[in-house]
């Protein structure tokens, strides 16, 4: 369980993308310990439901945010249970193939961009307005390491999270009048199923090693390590509180200092 955080307002109304499973989970749970009320989506009904029964304050909704009709019932669900929204989290993204440019399959391009980038986009658009309605609040859209350097054998990921950045950095232009902070968190490699997956299929792109493509991981960052899902929600609620209350348009690293990602053995 996270430490309280002061001058964090309770009973705020959170929606959490992919709230269901990972690092969105995570967040999920640690706005509830804090008082809020917090609707989750995903796309997997079996893991909204197991959120839910894990959470019984929570509420919840299936929706793939890369469609925008699915988006936008998905709020038309949200406002059958709040009047209200204070703090958008939009944490929901997919890895992407990891592969040369030259092999990357149209398919897997478009997949990776629709998802990682055009559902922010699909999710905020209907946000905003009721972040207005709720005079201000807060977004905080999840990029990555990859939105701040290039990242061979990545390209729709990388592009995708580096137009995130950009996003937040317009958001936070047209929304800071209004009282809506924009911020993007821009995790390093969190421990879990996910980069465990991403490192497998790198070392299988490469043929070496798992533990290889660990260690090569580990040692971008100054503080040789990958992080945890509890640090990225811990800056999230930092951010949405009122210690974070004049940062906006910032993308905030929480990753040990990614030093860089050439990501070759060599």
């Amino acid at each position: 369980m996270s430490q309280s955080i002061a001058g964090f307002k309770p009973d705020q109304v959170v929606l959490v993308t992919a709230g269901a499973s990972g690092i969105g989970r995570c967040i999920a749970e640690t706005y509830l310990q804090h008082g809020c009320k917090v609707h989750i989506c995903d796309i997997a009904e079996a893991s909204v439901e197991g959120f839910l029964q894990d959470n019984p304050g929570a509420t919840g909704s299936i929706a793939d945010i890369s469609d925008a009709a699915q988006v936008a019932k998905l709020f038309e669900d949200f406002s059958s249970h709040y009047s209200q929204l204070n703090i958008l989290v939009n944490n929901a993204g997919i890895a992407g193939p990891t592969s040369p440019v030259e092999d990357i399959e149209i398919a897997d391009w478009n997949n990776t961009i629709n998802i990682d980038l055009n559902g922010p986009f699909y999710i905020t658009r209907k946000a905003v307005p009721l972040l207005k309605k709720a005079g201000g609040g807060s977004i905080v859209n999840i990029s990555s390491n990859a939105g701040l350097f290039g990242l061979p054998l990545r390209s729709p990921y990388t592009a995708a999270k580096w137009a995130l950045i950009g996003l937040t950095k317009t958001w936070a232009m047209e929304l800071g009048p209004d009282n809506i902070r924009v911020n993007a968190l821009c995790p390093g490699s969190v421990n879990g199923p996910r980069i465990d997956g991403v490192i497998a299929r790198d070392a299988d792109e490469r043929g070496v090693s798992v533990e290889e493509i660990r260690d090569l991981y580990q040692r971008q960052s100054s503080m040789r390590l990958f992080v945890d899902a509890q640090d990225v929600a811990n800056m999230a609620l930092f951010l949405s509180s009122d210690l974070g209350n004049t940062i906006s348009g910032q993308a905030l690293g929480v990753d040990g200092h990614t030093e860089g990602l050439s990501n070759w053995l060599s």
